[in-house]
């Protein structure tokens, strides 16, 4: 292989680093199609445990992609990556056996940790085996894959619900990274290792607990009750850690998350602007399969298939959004999210599927319209050489967003009903929006 013709397999390369991709994001979106199922089972969750199940995943997910990026440069991405995919499986067989909820809530979180470790190496060896002149099309790939994993976990995972019992929907990615950690360890080769890449262990640590302890308290407050010890307690320890978290990356030589860089407008926006669209997007996943398939009557396969009203205007729109101009597109994009939110808000059991539709069409439109220009802006507002930081930003900020707009919409709802979750997700979408237009017109 050289820098100008690239790897004589890159296409199959690529193809088996969007398929590990897409078996670490769809899980996200699969689980929801178990929820229903999952409440019914001898395991017995309570409310709170359920949004734990589907949350531990997605944030230590997200707190450990920027580090586990810095780990693939360290250590090899090859290694990483076969890592991740172990870590993964294993994290899904513990899930398959679990005895208990928590036994259950621990495995995802183990999962969370293999997938994050697949996210940027999957990425940089993708970029490693193509030329320089490919590696916008092999970018643009990976990307697409992350799109449509979605797709995947909803119908994948709705396929599975169908005709097999709910652990078997933690089974099948365990054989799926089976296949994929083989066929890695023969096709992909290893790219050479950065020794002096920083591991900020520390600031990993913070981030991680503060993240958990905020989450804690927000999933906990119905159950505990707003004002009980072990909730004021959790969102105390919270805003400590955060504190101590941006203290130490003031100091560090090397921080994982240098918080000066929001110093920059278009950074902030750029990760509050995706932040909310994901928190919207999440929130609506999570009541959407109790909703299709407790309410309406759909099969968990029909409310996978459900979905795709959303997915495809986004998946369109997102492909013509580079020739739109920022300036009006985000602001419309971003109200666009809102509107399908408070559409979404009335829907009932009387409520025809074609008009709840609706709303998933607006919603998968306007983030068409605005995610790709949200996500360009982090890039954007960071110079080439940080490029990776970018990236893994921008994806942690995705995975972030996504746990709190599970957490916030699960609450509310097991208090005040989905209508009235829907509506507060949108009030904080909108309330986000306001800000990243103003950030954006500041720069």
């Amino acid at each position: 292989m050289t820098l100008e013709t690239g790897h004589p397999a890159r296409t199959r390369i690529m193809a088996l680093m969007a398929a590990s991709v897409i078996l670490a994001v769809a899980l996200v979106a699969a689980v929801n199609l178990a929820i229903p199922t999952l409440a019914a089972s001898e395991l017995r969750p309570s409310a709170s445990q359920i949004l734990w199940i589907v949350d531990a995943y997605v944030i230590v997910f997200a707190c450990l992609l920027i580090p586990a990026g810095a780990a693939g440069d360290r250590f090899g991405r090859k290694g990483v990556l076969l890592a991740g995919l172990g870590v993964f499986a294993a994290g899904c067989l513990l899930a398959a056996l679990a005895p208990d909820v928590g036994t259950l809530i621990a495995a995802r979180a183990v999962s969370g940790a293999g997938a994050a470790l697949v996210m940027p190496a999957s990425l940089a060896l993708t970029v490693g085996v193509y030329p320089a002149a490919e590696r916008g099309h092999a970018v643009a790939a990976w990307t697409a894959a992350t799109g449509a994993a979605g797709v995947v976990g909803n119908v994948g995972g709705g396929a599975v619900m169908e005709y097999l019992p709910w652990r078997a929907l933690f089974c099948v990615p365990v054989l799926l990274a089976g296949v994929l950690a083989v066929l890695v360890a023969v096709l992909v080769p290893r790219a050479p290792r950065l020794a002096s890449t920083p591991l900020d262990l520390p600031g990993t640590v913070l981030l991680t607990t503060a993240s958990v302890a905020l989450l804690a308290g927000v999933i906990e407050g119905p159950e505990a009750g707003w004002g009980s010890g072990f909730v004021l307690s959790a969102i105390g320890v919270a805003a400590v850690l955060f504190c101590v978290f941006v203290g130490h990356q003031l100091r560090a030589a090397r921080p994982l998350l240098d918080p000066r860089l929001f110093a920059l407008p278009r950074l902030r926006a750029g990760t509050l602007g995706v932040a909310v669209t994901f928190f919207g997007l999440f929130a609506m996943f999570f009541v959407n399969a109790r909703f299709l398939q407790e309410v309406k009557g759909f099969s968990p396969l029909v409310t996978g298939v459900a979905i795709v009203p959303l997915v495809v205007p986004m998946i369109v729109l997102s492909r013509l959004s580079g020739r739109l101009p920022a300036r009006p597109a985000v602001p419309a994009g971003l109200a666009g999210i809102v509107a399908g939110l408070v559409l979404l808000s009335f829907a009932d059991a009387a409520m025809p599927y074609q008009v709840y539709a609706v709303g998933l069409v607006v919603m998968g439109a306007a983030m068409g319209v605005c995610l790709p220009l949200l996500s360009h802006e982090i890039m954007a507002a960071l110079p080439r050489e940080r490029a990776g930081l970018g990236s893994g930003l921008n994806s942690a900020t995705r995975e972030l967003g996504s746990a709190v707009g599970v957490a916030v919409m699960g609450t509310v709802t097991a208090t005040h009903g989905m209508s009235a979750g829907y509506r507060v997700v949108a009030a904080v979408v909108l309330a986000g929006g306001v800000l990243v237009c103003w950030w954006r017109g500041r720069d």
